[in-house]
């Protein structure tokens, strides 16, 4: 039965983000609770055939056996294990030492840490509370709200970085993005289906360039702060610790990005080397164990909740026919493809603010990936743009996912929010600049792309070539064999 109102489905999306933001609740019992409302009151005015949604059983154990699902546990124990070890600690107290002279040896640390651990330690929230705990103590008398900006945007370089969880869902979520894309009227497939792969090779130069960026930023902010005298691990660093951390995480996400080893296996060698040091360093007491692993538990079914109640969302929104109406809406939009693209980019960064990386990858971007790559043409500009998008959105004060973390976490509640956003202004202004000049200049996100296969010099038969060889072969098995 076709929904004669596929405007509902936008009024799931109003509803959903109305009760995101006033509730408190989590957000999966939101999605579940919206999408039955919803989906009764389509029943009960005869307007949808409920029995559709036994089909979430089959859709959920379909999504559980897919192997990028397999890597979620491990990246929350890699993130829950970096807050409660001192790996991070050295990593931060030898870049501290390294970095003393440049004046702004605490914001370049606190940024090093950021790029190093945040692609291995699977989301904004887990690198936020790592952060918040690790820099906010040192950054002594620093300006609040500068205080504030470095750890929000240290917090969320794992969302751009090659290979973090948030691309390599955002990868798999293109792919079927990028297929049902390639089924549009008026779509010319003009590149091969994209894959995980892809996406990574085209999100590292944009990425460089905005943790260069963001860099000098963090030292020209940090080199105006006093001078904070440095800690006793700070004074001794432990160099060994640092380079065999610096040299692993290194060598494991250049292995995922190159395609040597998969994320799962990146993730558990990674896990069971933090869980290797941990044990022969003693470094955690039996009762800390168990709150790791009650924490990983927690986290972990969080997400797995959260991945089922964003698919029961998405099957009752597909019931009203909203994604039909919206991609037809975007495909045959009067303004032109640059004018249309930008729009639905702009939907997507007011969608990002009040909700979090995985909420986006598992209920909005299925739904606008495909008539975006549509307009643009370009599936992996359209994957960075995305990604882009999503990164300043979790710096946008006051609902910024990024910045209400660190504001909370680090105990930092004196910065006003105005004082925070002119903090945050430069990283902002960097990050929106990249993304005009990836949206402007696609060419930017295929500088790393594979080589196509080499093709054959022999000339490609026409269609009536091909159609002739067919019949001159099907005429001599048609005649019979000649007799001596």
């Amino acid at each position: 039965m076709t929904a004669p109102y596929p405007g509902a489905g936008l009024w799931m999306l109003l509803a959903l983000g109305t009760l995101v933001t006033t509730t408190g609740m989590p957000v999966w019992t939101l999605l579940i609770g919206t999408a039955t409302l919803f989906a009764a009151g389509g029943w009960s005015l005869g307007l949808m055939d409920v029995s559709v949604l036994s089909a979430v059983s089959g859709r959920a154990l379909g999504l559980l056996e897919h192997d990028l699902l397999q890597a979620l546990p491990l990246y929350v124990f890699v993130g829950v294990l970096l807050q409660r070890l001192t790996v991070a600690d050295s990593l931060f107290s030898t870049l501290a030492w390294v970095t003393r002279r440049s004046g702004a040896g605490t914001s370049i640390a606190a940024f090093g840490v950021g790029a190093l651990v945040a692609p291995m330690n699977g989301s904004v929230a887990s690198s936020s509370a790592l952060l918040a705990r690790l820099v906010a103590p040192r950054l002594g008398q620093m300006n609040a709200a500068k205080a504030t900006a470095l750890i929000s945007v240290s917090s969320t370089i794992g969302v751009v970085v090659p290979p973090s969880l948030v691309l390599i869902l955002l990868g798999d979520a293109m792919l079927r993005a990028h297929t049902e894309a390639s089924n549009l009227p008026g779509y010319v497939l003009g590149q091969r289906i994209v894959n995980t792969q892809d996406i990574f090779h085209a999100a590292l130069v944009p990425a460089a360039c905005i943790v260069l960026l963001w860099l000098a930023v963090a030292w020209w902010q940090g080199r105006t702060g006093p001078a904070i005298s440095p800690t006793r691990q700070e004074q001794h660093p432990q160099w060994a610790l640092t380079a065999a951390v610096t040299i692993a995480i290194v060598a494991l996400l250049g292995a995922v990005f190159v395609g040597r080893i998969f994320a799962v296996e990146a993730a558990a060698t990674g896990a069971m080397a933090l869980l290797g040091t941990a044990v022969l360093t003693r470094a955690l007491p039996w009762s800390a164990w168990q709150s790791v692993l009650s924490d990983t538990l927690h986290l972990s079914g969080a997400l797995f909740a959260l991945l089922l109640g964003a698919t029961t969302f998405s099957l009752v929104f597909r019931l009203w026919g909203t994604d039909v109406w919206i991609t037809d809406a975007v495909l045959q939009s009067p303004l032109s493809p640059t004018a249309t693209a930008a729009l639905v980019l702009l939907a997507v960064a007011l969608c990002a603010w009040v909700l979090d990386a995985f909420e986006m990858i598992f209920v909005i971007i299925p739904i606008v990936a495909p008539p975006l790559i549509a307009r643009l043409g370009d599936a992996q500009q359209a994957a960075v743009l995305l990604l882009l998008v999503l990164q300043l959105s979790f710096l946008v004060p006051p609902m910024g996912y990024a910045v209400m973390v660190a504001r909370a976490r680090a105990g930092l509640h004196t910065a006003s929010l105005r004082a925070t956003l002119t903090a945050l202004l430069p990283y902002l202004v960097a990050q929106c600049a990249i993304t005009v000049l990836v949206f402007l200049q696609p060419w930017t996100v295929h500088q790393l792309d594979t080589p196509s296969p080499a093709t054959s010099d022999e000339p490609t038969l026409s269609a009536q070539e091909v159609e002739q060889q067919m019949r001159e072969m099907a005429d001599q098995a048609l005649q019979p064999d000649a007799k001596p």
